[in-house]
């Protein structure tokens, strides 16, 4: 069930972020704009990313997982409804309630490791992330059909992807209210039993946060999620862009887009395996070392179409590492009770420091160009590095 909503899920995100950028420049018409519709995004994922773990934490993961692709569905109606009468503002709002799809597919994540095995929790998480892939491969690729089939409508075909992204969420939200039975988080709560469960003060927020604070390993998988998420959202939003300065159309657009996506979600379940076998840090590690790659080819590539695609596909697969080792050793840093309110807080994290990212990503481009903004994605590599080698020498 979690699969076949994370195709869904991933189909429905990804024909919408593949031209947002595009869009928010024909609506702004101005460049520096551009990256604020993918931060908008961002910042709504992690808007709601705290609502919905304080919802999952008392009521389970179905619910938290319904109510975030119908959120996504009316966010996908109101990016149209701006595009059609052309409000940057409503754009900004309407893509900020798209964001909540994303919530969606990045709980689901958790989901998975409700009822996985320490020693197989790694590759329990990379599966259901694995699973993005179908659909997120595909959405780019769609994005120009689907701005075909709106164009008698009076739609401009850049928001077309959008219609079709709100008819995704809703199946979505349909399958889960049906098919996820039992849910996963109060399942894994039962059979824990009351020792492990904790009472309803256990598993607050605000007993996330403690938990966090008390585990310098959970601390550090916070990080990790974080870092590796800014940098890949920060790079990633502005791509197009770059690219339509190069003379890149839709169609080849939508091909890079997609090999980063592949990055990002095909080679989970090697990551999870990694993660299981050699450890959380070694993953961890691997992450860093593959983004500051991505940085430096799609950073030096500037008309070379094929490096800037080979950078972005780097990029999807350190993030792809970043997101299994970090999650992976968040849940196995901290109690179970607080485990739903502690990856709401990952969520809010990760998504809040994009946010903050894909802002300073539009006006570094348009200050100082696409090299520039992989530099200052490396850049954030570093306290990253400093922490995990840190982590690695206090365990030996």
């Amino acid at each position: 069930m979690l699969i076949a909503s994370q195709i869904l899920g991933g189909l429905g995100v990804a024909i919408g972020i593949a031209l947002a950028a595009v869009l928010a420049q024909e609506i702004s018409g101005t460049e520096a704009l551009a990256g604020l519709a993918p931060t908008a995004t961002v910042a709504g994922t992690a808007l709601l990313s705290m609502p919905l773990a304080a919802l999952m934490t008392s009521r389970g993961r179905r619910p938290g997982l319904v109510l975030a692709y119908l959120v996504g569905a009316l966010g996908s109606g109101v990016v149209v409804l701006a595009a059609v009468i052309g409000s940057f503002p409503l754009l900004l709002v309407g893509m900020a309630a798209f964001g909540a799809g994303s919530s969606a597919n990045l709980q689901a994540r958790f989901a998975a490791a409700d009822l996985a095995e320490p020693e197989r929790r790694g590759r329990a998480i990379s599966t259901v992330v694995w699973a993005t892939t179908i659909g997120a491969v595909l959405g780019p690729n769609v994005a120009s059909p689907a701005g075909r089939t709106v164009s008698g409508l009076g739609i401009p075909a850049t928001a077309g992807p959008f219609v079709w992204a709100a008819g995704v969420f809703l199946i979505s939200a349909v399958m889960v209210a049906v098919l996820l039975r039992p849910d996963p988080l109060l399942t894994a709560r039962a059979l824990a039993g009351p020792a492990e469960d904790g009472s309803p003060a256990a598993r607050s927020l605000r007993a996330g946060l403690t938990a966090v604070r008390e585990s310098p390993r959970a601390r550090l998988a916070l990080v990790a999620v974080a870092v590796s998420h800014t940098a890949m959202v920060s790079i990633m939003s502005m791509t197009p862009v770059a690219l339509t300065h190069h003379g890149a159309g839709i169609q080849l657009i939508g091909l890079v887009i997609s090999g980063h996506i592949a990055g990002m979600y095909a080679f989970s379940p090697v990551m999870g395996w990694l993660s299981d076998r050699l450890g959380r840090l070694s993953v961890i590690g691997l992450a860093v070392g593959l983004l500051a790659l991505a940085a430096l080819l799609a950073g030096t590539a500037g008309p070379s179409h094929a490096r800037t695609a080979a950078g972005l596909f780097l990029l999807g697969l350190g993030w792809s590492a970043g997101l299994v080792g970090g999650s992976a050793l968040l849940t196995d840093s901290v109690p179970q009770a607080a485990r739903a309110a502690v990856q709401g807080l990952s969520d809010l994290t990760m998504n809040t420091a994009a946010g903050v990212g894909g802002v300073a990503a539009g006006l570094i481009v348009a200050h100082g160009g696409y090299g520039w903004l992989n530099a200052v994605g490396a850049a954030l590599l570093l306290p990253l590095a400093a922490l995990a080698v840190r982590r690695a020498t206090s365990r030996a």
